[in-house]
């Protein structure tokens, strides 16, 4: 959908030029939350509604994007489901790729036509996590998605007048954004702008979870228990990393099947009661590092529970805050066990997103095997209805 042409003031601005002749606002189509919890199934209940919102210029630092792609995630489901509070009215969506259409004042570091991946978090550069180079725990990011805003402040979005909040301050899930420069990952053109989307959370959250945060060596052992987009990216990021054993646990055998594809050596169902003796026997005593990806509990009691002494269990699964679950300090001691989280898998987007593009792109990160299908804008209560069923891996809505 190309810009209307009363959003321009004169001739068409030179390539790299600052913008300043966006003059109004601009009408676009998004998919918008207007409360939550909602019922399932979605494609009765539609509790996302297909609006014309206006959307403000990009204010200082900010970038005006056409998306691409974006991908259905569970941290979109979580905000649904009301597992996680976000303030509503919210435009959703924050796994996108797309291409810069204005440039606000300030930014001089791209240019429009540029190819970009979105990071869930923006990274201010100034905090304490951030000049450690932690920019998943920016401080200043985190309290703006907790907010709906921009990392400015600023809310850019209205729906009929009112004011609508942000998600994790992409809001991709409509035919332009405006988001935070320090939200944009510019990447090489050549890769398809549709498989791109899933760099900017699944791959990002899966992979950086093995590579930074458990950070695994060659012939050690991992199981990734939960196999969405996530958990999938994490497995093919062990393969890639070179782990001995990679093992696969889920609920759906169609899931299984997808995963010993992707180089899995051995996998279980979820279902079976005798799966964690099963794993513990087949991994001689357990793993190395387990990865917990499913946002549930339970998952996480199988993870912790086929780790091996001395092993690592991490978790990226962002359950409901409200569930907690509890650890016999004696264990931690006894068999010096490690329990970490990992958010955003402990990535600098500007650094990781182009890594692992390069190795998508050397064969090495197959993630165009993740792709369920695509979507239109107005099936996107359906997607997330196959989602919540665990039938689908990723699927990307395409504008």
């Amino acid at each position: 959908m190309p810009l209307p042409a009363c959003s321009r003031r004169g001739p068409p601005e030179p390539e790299n030029a600052p913008p300043g002749g966006c003059i109004v606002s601009l009408r676009v189509r998004a998919a918008v939350l207007h409360h939550a919890p909602v019922a399932r199934p979605y494609a009765e209940t539609r509790p996302l509604t297909i609006e014309t919102i206006e959307l403000d210029p990009p204010g200082p630092d900010e970038v005006l994007v056409k998306i691409a792609g974006a991908g259905l995630c569970h941290s979109d489901l979580s905000v649904i489901n009301g597992d996680r509070i976000r303030p509503v009215p919210v435009a959703l969506g924050h796994e996108a790729s797309g291409i810069v259409e204005e440039l606000g004042p300030g930014v001089t570091d791209l240019k429009r036509g540029d190819h970009v991946v979105m990071s869930f978090v923006p990274t201010c550069g100034g905090c304490a996590p951030c000049r450690e180079g932690r920019g998943a725990l920016c401080e200043p990011g985190n309290a703006a998605n907790g907010r709906g805003t921009l990392l400015s402040g600023a809310k850019r979005i209205r729906c009929e007048g009112v004011e609508v909040s942000h998600h994790s301050g992409v809001s991709a899930f409509g035919e332009y954004a405006v988001i935070s420069r320090r939200s944009i990952v510019r990447i090489d053109p050549d890769i398809p702008l549709v498989e791109a989307a899933l760099f900017g959370c699944a791959v990002m959250t899966g992979v950086g979870a093995v590579v930074n945060t458990c950070r695994v060596q060659m012939g050690q052992s991992v199981a990734v228990v939960g196999l969405g987009g996530v958990g999938l990216s994490a497995l093919i990021g062990a393969v890639a990393s070179g782990a001995g054993r990679v093992v696969a646990v889920d609920l759906s055998e169609d899931k299984l099947r997808v995963a010993r594809a992707l180089g899995a050596t051995d996998t279980f169902l979820a279902t079976d009661p005798d799966a964690v003796a099963a794993i513990r026997d087949a991994t001689d005593g357990g793993v190395d590092y387990a990865l917990e990806m499913a946002g549930s509990v339970k998952a996480f009691d199988t993870a912790y529970r086929i780790t091996r002494r001395g092993g690592t269990t991490a978790t990226a699964g962002l359950a409901n805050p409200n569930h907690s679950f509890a650890i016999p300090p004696v264990g931690l001691v006894g068999e010096e066990r490690v329990v970490r989280g990992s958010y955003m898998g402990s990535c600098v987007p500007a650094r990781d997103i182009p890594r692992y593009i390069a190795m998508y792109r050397q064969g090495r990160l197959p993630v165009d095997k993740l792709m369920t299908g695509t979507l239109t804008l107005d099936q996107i209560n359906e997607g997330f209805d196959r989602l919540d069923r665990g039938e689908a891996i990723r699927q990307v809505i395409t504008m």
